[in-house]
């Protein structure tokens, strides 16, 4: 059970507020006016803590629980402003267009490649292929990792393709974690930005129908990554 304690407010209601602003394009004034509709008075400083407190461990569940994953996958990087500047929100998704994994990262280079592939593979497993776009430091980054899979693995590598027109399906995936950030006109920490970030993933793997429902809502369902 997801820890609670010294929060002033019932669970249920940090909850929705959580998953609305992670499902819909609002900002936190937005919520904080919206939840006042409803008679709730908290502020958009209380609402961001909530969501990069509770955003991750959510995640993390998500991530245990989502339905197997093909073999096949696609991964790009699309770009989320932070402190002013642009990083790199690297993704991945399978030939179905079900969400793998993501990492934030300042930089765009041989190591975030490689540590975002590592991280990929450790969730989902080794995958048979991945299409990636042209990008220099992806190739070598998978690379890396097909080295390591030689040595310390059975031999098997993963087979690399680059063909742009084959990562379509990632690129209209990207769109809505565009427009739910779109709103939030850039973040002002990494940290945030990370969190809030997992939380969007979340809640979108949940509209795919990603993580089992039993017939719930998508509210439900997401309540119940907590217990």
């Amino acid at each position: 059970m997801m820890e609670f304690k010294g929060v002033h407010y019932p669970k249920s209601v940090i909850l929705h507020a959580v998953f609305f602003y992670l499902r819909y394009s609002v900002s936190y004034r937005d919520l904080e006016e919206i939840m006042a509709e409803r008679g709730v008075k908290v502020d958009h400083a209380t609402l961001n803590r909530w969501v990069v407190k509770f955003a991750p461990p959510i995640a993390a569940r998500a991530q245990a629980r989502k339905r197997p994953t093909a073999t096949s996958w696609r991964m790009d990087e699309t770009y989320i402003r932070v402190k002013g500047k642009w990083t790199y929100l690297y993704r991945a998704v399978d030939r179905d267009g079900q969400t793998l994994d993501f990492l934030l990262s300042e930089r765009r280079d041989l190591s975030a490649a490689r540590r975002f592939f590592k991280r990929a593979i450790g969730t989902n497993g080794v995958p048979d292929r991945i299409v990636i776009d042209k990008s220099g430091a992806n190739l070598a980054g998978l690379q890396a990792v097909n080295v390591i899979l030689k040595f310390t693995g059975n031999g098997r590598t993963i087979k690399v393709r680059q063909v742009k027109y084959l990562n379509n399906i990632l690129e209209q995936d990207h769109r809505f974690i565009k427009r739910i950030t779109g709103p939030m006109m850039g973040f002002k920490a990494f940290r945030s930005a990370a969190a809030t970030i997992a939380g969007i993933e979340t809640a979108h793997m949940i509209r795919k129908g990603q993580i089992a429902t039993n017939g719930a809502t998508a509210f439900q369902t997401f309540a119940e990554l907590v217990a």
